[in-house]
């Protein structure tokens, strides 16, 4: 699954915000039962299945009209999760020191995935610490990024 594209997002943030969630990003692709639309959304105390209906039911009405996607597809409406997903430099920002793991589009040095400490954002970049090394990984460069669970 991919990031969903510039319009999509802008059809479902202002819906998303409207009701009074962070809308936190949304990605589309293929998935065992076709294409999916997933729509990560978030609020203080976390999310609950109620949220998650009703952000889905708005959202799903808002697609029916703008019809941002040609053929059918399944909406996923949930939390992002334990495993957050990242997709702005907004995000990073955000979770600077966290651990993450980043896959890219490319190859940057010899590898596409990384797994270690975001140490900073610099502009359009995020700089990952693997194993005492430092990568400068382009945003818009980075096919997936999530945050890893904290180790107890």
């Amino acid at each position: 699954m991919q990031k969903a594209s510039d319009k999509i997002w802008q059809c479902l943030e202002p819906v998303v915000v409207s009701l009074g969630y962070e809308f936190v990003g949304a990605v589309y692709g293929m998935a065992e039962n076709g294409a999916t639309l997933r729509v990560y959304i978030d609020k203080d105390g976390g999310v609950v299945l109620d949220d998650c209906a009703l952000v889905s039911n708005q959202v799903s009405a808002v697609l029916d009209v703008e019809d941002p996607i040609s053929g059918e597809y399944v909406l996923e409406v949930s939390s992002p999760g334990i495993e957050r997903p990242l997709f702005d430099a907004k995000d990073f920002q955000r979770y600077v020191s966290e651990e993450v793991k980043v896959k890219t589009f490319d190859l940057i040095l010899g590898r596409r995935n990384f797994r270690g400490q975001l140490t900073e954002v610099q502009g359009e970049d995020v700089v990952v610490e693997v194993d005492g090394e430092h990568y400068t990984i382009p945003i818009d460069g980075i096919e997936q990024a999530k945050l890893l669970p904290k180790q107890v």
